[in-house]
């Protein structure tokens, strides 16, 4: 080959490497694969407009996929629309007999939370293995022929591209989040951030917070600091006697058990940076043939549990771990205790964190829960009998098959949330204050988990930060939590991180309404993009009737007009 055709060759590499990206274009971007995702994806094709769902995680679904089995549902009335099918699908596949491979069907136990976890009369059931939630909304994107693409990660840094305050196209790359491998863009006249972290809405500039809120910045009761506030049974109070926090008991100067915070108090009611913990729920089994030992992890070190090691020594046999029934004899299990599965204290940075540090702090919480459940079933500090209760249960060989039988994704109860047209609050939630533009319901206990372990002043260990109060019954959700202030974004729409003080997130957050959400949200955007209009000028009560039509409920009562 000559010189000179050498040289055109190379120059014409060189051109296609700095070309930009062809742009797909789409009517409505759907970025995250979380259950809100997936219904936005449906409820936008079902209103006939094209649209791809970009998902950052292999696996759709979220926690509902992700070992939420037992849901967190509150008032199931208030439950509609596409939410409600994903419910009766559930019901569907747990009326064949070869769903029940591993228990007889009459022999599971038909609790809920307060309801029966499978409902004939309204054909929905609220309690399911983690692969079967999967497969239902794998069925669904099927069914409904959405484009979607996975392990699609969004360039945070200079990825979202504005124009006149709308969102242009977005710029994602494959590789986990890791080194940036291919490079996608995709172009939408309606963008939807439905993550858990809502990265597109703050990559886009607009505003959220992180955190709790004082309680005078909203007029809330349980926002901010809750030093002395003891709600559930996820403290030391229902130990009959306080635990030293220090290596030699009663020497501060021998310095803290791990696991403790050494900062002070605090100021009751003030706000700080601090986010409620995460964990993993774990799919677990006592069917020998389908059991699973519990791992002992990598960077296993016994001493992180010295705390739990302590709190054996009082009478207290309780777990770290509160375990729910699902099908096939498998729980849902979740944080319990004074010291649980809830890594407390160690997310505060998760939130706007790069993808290499939620990497780090991802890894962090695989250790610590796996390193802890295989401390209760083999430590000696821990008493005979709950080792023996422990060791009936193992991780499900049947279930996270290409994670080692490990959840996929992670509790991240609460990371980002936007400052919006407008806030959700306690104020709203308790009925205090009327909601305007009702786009959907939501009933659950407000749920806020511990968000650090310290040092009370009378020296003894405590968690602060877990707060459960009742709504009195189910509260409406504005559409101005879904969607930015005017000069910020005119065509995102962010149903998971949406507006909301954190004391209001403690029952927003939960998984129902997320999909609740992510249907009402996808409505708007397509009254948005077919008005020719921004998101906040869509005319509510034509909004207000098409959510009627399929089926949401936006008052106790609805009733199609």
């Amino acid at each position: 080959m000559r010189f000179a055709t050498r040289c055109l060759l190379v120059a014409g590499l060189l051109v296609a490497m700095i070309r930009p990206l062809a742009a797909e274009e789409f009517d409505v971007v759907v970025y995250g694969g979380t259950s809100a995702g997936v219904i936005a994806a449906v409820q936008a094709k079902r209103l006939r407009k094209s649209v791809v769902l970009v998902s950052p995680d292999v696996h759709l679904g979220g926690l509902s996929s992700g070992g939420l089995g037992f849901t967190d549902s509150g008032d199931k009335s208030v439950i509609g629309g596409l939410a409600r099918e994903f419910y009766h699908r559930i019901w569907q596949h747990y009326q064949t007999e070869q769903a029940w491979r591993w228990q007889e069907r009459a022999k599971f136990g038909n609790v809920g939370q307060g309801t029966p976890a499978m409902d004939s009369k309204d054909r929905t059931m609220w309690t399911f293995e983690p692969h079967v939630a999967e497969q239902v909304f794998e069925d669904l994107v099927r069914e409904n022929a959405i484009d979607v693409r996975r392990d699609q990660w969004l360039e945070r840094a200079r990825g979202v591209i504005t124009d006149g305050g709308r969102i242009a196209s977005i710029t994602t790359h494959t590789g986990n989040g890791t080194e940036r491998g291919q490079e996608s863009v995709f172009t939408g006249k309606m963008f939807i951030d439905a993550t858990y972290e809502g990265d597109l809405m703050a990559s886009a500039g607009v505003s959220y917070h992180v955190g709790r809120e004082a309680t005078n910045q909203y007029g809330e009761k349980w926002n901010g600091n809750q030093v002395g506030a003891l709600h559930h049974d996820h403290h030391f109070g229902i130990l009959k006697h306080g635990i030293d926090p220090y290596v030699v008991p009663g020497d501060p100067k021998s310095r803290l058990l791990p696991r403790i915070s050494a900062d002070p108090p605090g100021e009751f009611g003030a706000g700080d940076h601090r986010v409620q913990a995460y964990c993993f729920r774990m799919c677990l089994t006592n069917v020998a043939e389908n059991r699973v030992p519990f791992p002992r992890p990598n960077n296993y070190d016994p001493n992180e549990y010295a705390l739990l090691a302590r709190i054996y020594e009082t009478p207290w046999r309780g777990l770290s771990f509160h375990s729910a029934p699902v099908p096939n004899n498998k729980t849902d299990s979740n944080n319990y205790g004074p010291f649980g599965t809830d890594n407390i204290g160690y997310n505060y940075d998760y939130p706007d964190a790069s993808y290499k540090r939620r990497r780090e702090i991802i890894a962090e919480h695989v250790d610590f829960q796996q390193g802890l459940m295989y401390f209760l079933a083999n430590d000696e500090r821990v008493p005979a009998e709950v080792r023996a209760k422990i060791n009936e249960w193992g991780l499900a060989k049947d279930e996270f098959v290409d994670n080692e039988y490990w959840p996929h994704q992670l509790y991240i109860r609460e990371t980002r949330r936007m400052v919006g047209a407008f806030v959700m609050t306690e104020n709203e939630l308790l009925k205090r204050r009327q909601t305007p533009q009702s786009i959907g319901m939501g009933s659950y206990t407000i749920d806020s988990h511990n968000v650090r372990r310290y040092v009370t002043e009378d020296g003894f260990v405590q968690n602060e930060g877990d707060i459960g109060v009742s709504t009195e019954g189910p509260y409406q959700i504005a559409y101005g939590s879904l969607i930015p202030n005017r000069d910020e974004c005119k065509n995102l729409l962010v149903p998971v991180c949406l507006s909301s003080s954190h004391l209001a997130y403690g029952s927003i957050r939960m998984e129902p309404v997320f999909m609740i959400l992510g249907q009402s949200a996808a409505t708007a955007a397509v009254q948005a993009l077919e008005s020719g209009v921004a998101v906040q000028d869509v005319e509510y009560e034509h909004m207000r009737k098409q959510l009627i039509q399929d089926g949401q409920v936006l008052t106790a009562a609805s009733e199609v007009d």
